[in-house]
């Protein structure tokens, strides 16, 4: 958010007319309170943090520190209209000041983390997970950090908290879900690694990369039949990754493909070869 110029809660206008949505709403429910003569009715106010990505919505619940923070769920263009009001200024001169915050706390982090600055990233991502405890980016970030450092302990924590954000396996975090999982593995952590990558495989069953990188910790979890199955699910879903057939043919060259696997090794690595064969060829 840093460096940008808030929009209000209403929209924000394009030379094509169409408006995108980005701020923030609240809705209100009335609720009943107590019982008999003493029964009365009360007004629940709640904000929300809506932000408009072509025709999907999305709603994310604001914390009590006023940021975006839990998971999202998508709405449709009539629910907003219908059941949601606009609150610019709240937006304007609360939620919008505390989100740049975040960032350059976040940014700050990242800047140092890149340096070997650990004590002063910690500090930073520290700061930002004050505010938002759910930030993915922060929570990525101290966590790497713990890692780089050896501090295990402090690491785990972050692993239990990354495991149970949906969020933490989204597109947008990629590059950082995958240092993270890199980082797990490298650290000898290999069974919270393993257990990071099924989380992953839950949420996108049909990255072969994924299933790769299990292939990588069950090696090193001397695991090598479960090992070859999943580079097989993964040549299944890319017959021509390359990374995953480097991966078998070592493993092959060190006679550790267990003979009940040799024969769909075999066929994984022939299904390749046909394909290669059937590339066409390009000009030039």
């Amino acid at each position: 958010m840093a460096g940008q110029t808030p929009k209000s809660a209403q929209g924000d206008s394009h030379s094509n007319g169409k408006t995108d949505v980005r701020g923030v709403f609240s809705t209100q429910e009335v609720r009943r309170v107590g019982t008999g003569t003493t029964t009365r009715k009360t007004v629940q106010k709640t904000f929300w943090f809506i932000e408009q990505h072509g025709k999907e919505i999305d709603c994310q619940p604001l914390n009590t520190n006023y940021v975006p923070s839990g998971p999202k769920r998508k709405i449709t263009l009539d629910e907003l209209i219908a059941k949601f009001s606009p609150e610019p200024e709240f937006y304007l001169n609360s939620v919008f000041p505390k989100m740049q915050e975040i960032q350059r706390s976040i940014d700050n982090g990242d800047e140092h983390r890149e340096n070997g600055e650990n004590f002063a990233a910690e500090f930073e991502y520290t700061r930002a997970l004050k505010v938002d405890e759910e930030n993915v980016r922060a929570n990525f970030g101290i966590g790497l950090t713990y890692l780089e450092r050896g501090d295990n302990a402090k690491a785990q924590d972050i692993f239990q908290r990354l495991v149970k954000l949906e969020a933490a396996f989204e597109p947008e975090h990629k590059h950082l879900f995958n240092e993270f999982g890199i980082n797990l593995r490298k650290s000898k952590m290999l069974q919270e690694s393993f257990e990071y990558y099924q989380r992953a495989l839950e949420l996108s069953p049909t990255d072969e990369n994924l299933y790769m990188n299990m292939a990588r910790v069950l090696l090193e979890l001397k695991d090598i039949g479960q090992c070859v199955d999943y580079l097989l699910k993964a040549l299944e879903l890319a017959p021509r990754h390359e990374t995953s057939l480097k991966f078998l043919a070592w493993l092959i060259q060190k006679q550790l493909v267990p003979a009940d696997r040799i024969e769909g090794v075999r066929a994984a690595l022939q299904a390749a070869q046909n394909g290669a064969a059937q590339k066409p060829k390009t000009a030039g």
